[in-house]
């Protein structure tokens, strides 16, 4: 057996890490931020530039993104069927925050973000970002309530304000959820932030 040349292995190399950078990046661990951003450290610096961006704190940004889509990059809700014919998706939500037609071109056109995706990580938590801090100067609602920022953003702004959600039950759960889900991450972000500046910014420097 013929061993493989040098450059073949270069070659061979070269090509899994092309591929491996393709991957979709989706963490396995998705109730520990810290792990999540050791795993994909540009998701740190985006969400560090979010929270730069609109104030909402990276936990709160990070939680709903969990709840809305568990960091699936194109999630989508589920397509109903009728006998083998598959219906039109009853919304049009989509992406790792789940964010809807309507609100994601809004977004386009208030944020300056001309070039966003909703499959893209970056343009996702930064679109969090900016929803809840419009919740905020619209509603009054603070950009640290993750429980009432959560029914703002699935009821939408309008659906709030007139009181869509307070006979929802199952949201409420919901929003519970999302508010311990943010403590949770707040807490162990508190552990792991000095490394992941580190990361990020020693590798700036070097």
């Amino acid at each position: 057996m013929k061993r493989a040349t040098p450059q073949i292995t270069l070659i061979f190399i070269c090509m899994l890490f092309f591929l491996t950078s393709c991957a979709t990046y989706r963490p396995t661990q998705i109730n520990n931020i810290c792990s999540i951003f050791r795993g994909e450290p540009d998701w740190y610096e985006a969400a560090r530039e979010a929270n730069k961006n609109w104030g909402t704190p990276i936990w709160v940004m990070m939680a709903i993104i969990h709840q809305e889509s568990r960091f699936v990059d194109d999630a989508q809700p589920p397509r109903p069927w009728f006998l083998f014919i598959p219906l039109p998706r009853r919304s049009s939500a989509y992406g790792y925050a789940q964010a809807q037609k309507p609100a994601w071109a809004d977004y386009i056109k208030h944020s300056g973000n001309g070039g966003a995706d909703r499959d893209d990580f970056d343009d996702a938590i930064d679109f969090v970002g900016w929803y809840t801090h419009v919740t905020q100067r619209k509603l009054g609602i603070s950009k640290w309530d993750a429980y009432n920022q959560y029914l703002a953003y699935h009821e939408g702004r309008g659906g709030y304000g007139r009181g869509t959600w307070k006979k929802k039950g199952w949201l409420k759960k919901v929003a519970k959820k999302v508010k311990n889900m943010s403590a949770v991450y707040n807490t162990q972000l508190k552990g792991c932030k000095r490394e992941l500046d580190d990361a990020i910014d020693g590798w700036w420097f070097f």
